[in-house]
């Protein structure tokens, strides 16, 4: 019992000497925590809003767009090789010139789908040339060799057209936009005006798809050797037979395939600026035009307004290759309206890339 008494005791003791070496250990312990400072609560201040400038869009001039087209057509054909081709390319840089413009003409040898050698000339108008963001606008301005859509008269097959509308539409249409970058600058976006030659000189008999790359050679060289070394645009629209009376436009494919976003917003638009009408939402089948290579090619999202009847007998207008594209198929209206809506998206753009 003795025995027992004094074990028990010193295990007591030993607890209690364990216990008071915790204590001071912990005391130890905690005197040699370094002094962090709680650091004090700052009140976030939320992200201020980037606000997008609102650009004033200038009024089109219709009438302007419609004498550009009229002086297109009194040069005769634009054909490669001709004496109009010529005096078209002459035309479109003089006046690219006089607006401001930085032109670039950039020429390239290449060859029709029978075998002609020949030499095009791409038609660069550049504003705001050394800024980095960019889109571009663009047109074809040669004109088709042969009539082969012209049932009334096949007599005439071989002749050329004047095409009124079919490259000389969405030349007017761009030259007039010309005027409007000249006289309502703003500094935050770049513009190129593209007009492209030989588009219209495709195989009439295409019915392989390898006869779609005999269409539009300069825009896929355009596509594969642009203006300018590291050209990266944001976005393009392409105006072809834009010029017609009583002309809509409908949602085509390839713009909707490869440039779908871009091509909502200027249907959108069109709505909100009461041309529901004339951008009709309804889509019409995709056509070898110069976007198609541009998109494929180059990768740059670009949207075609290009005048094809919805649930019409003919592919495209019945003007279309024939030699009743003339002056008589152009409406001053059809130019103001397409034309305003381009307008705005370039200027909205403008403000978007602040």
């Amino acid at each position: 019992m003795i025995l027992l008494s004094l074990k028990t005791c010193s295990v007591k003791r030993i607890s209690l000497f364990l216990y008071s070496l915790l204590f001071l250990v912990s005391i130890a312990v905690i005197g040699c925590k370094p002094d962090v400072k709680t650091p004090p609560v700052i009140e976030s201040t939320p992200e201020v809003p980037v606000v997008k400038r609102v650009i004033p869009v200038p009024a089109f001039s219709g009438d302007s767009a419609y004498a550009h087209v009229a002086a297109q057509v009194a040069m005769g054909p634009r054909t490669a090789n001709s004496k109009g081709h010529e005096q078209v390319r002459a035309y479109i840089t003089s006046t690219l010139e006089r607006y401001g413009a930085k032109v670039t003409v950039q020429d390239f040898p290449s060859k029709f789908y029978d075998g002609t050698r020949v030499t095009g000339y791409n038609i660069i108008g550049s504003f705001n040339p050394d800024t980095a963001k960019r889109m571009f606008l663009c047109a074809h301005y040669d004109t088709r060799p042969i009539a082969d859509s012209d049932l009334a008269d096949p007599n005439r097959y071989n002749e050329p057209i004047l095409g009124a509308d079919d490259g000389g539409s969405g030349v007017g249409a761009l030259l007039e936009i010309a005027r409007l970058l000249s006289e309502n600058p703003f500094p935050e976006m770049g513009v190129d005006l593209v007009f492209f030659d030989l588009e219209d000189n495709g195989n009439p008999e295409s019915t392989e798809e390898a006869d779609m790359y005999s269409w539009a050679l300069g825009s896929q060289h355009w596509a594969k050797s642009p203006h300018v070394q590291g050209y990266s645009p944001k976005f393009g629209i392409l105006l072809d037979m834009v010029g017609a009376k009583d002309a809509v436009f409908g949602r085509e494919y390839y713009s909707k395939y490869y440039a779908g976003k871009y091509q909502n917003s200027i249907w959108n638009l069109a709505k909100k600026m009461g041309q529901g009408e004339r951008f009709v939402n309804a889509d019409i089948s995709g056509v070898t035009d110069d976007h198609y290579f541009v998109n494929t090619i180059a990768g740059w999202p670009t949207v075609d307004i290009i005048y094809k009847p919805i649930g019409g007998k003919n592919g495209f207008g019945d003007h279309w290759h024939t030699h009743n594209d003339d002056m008589d198929i152009i409406s001053v209206e059809t130019l103001q309206d397409v034309g305003q809506v381009v307008t705005a998206v370039v200027y909205r753009e403008a403000g978007n890339m602040l």
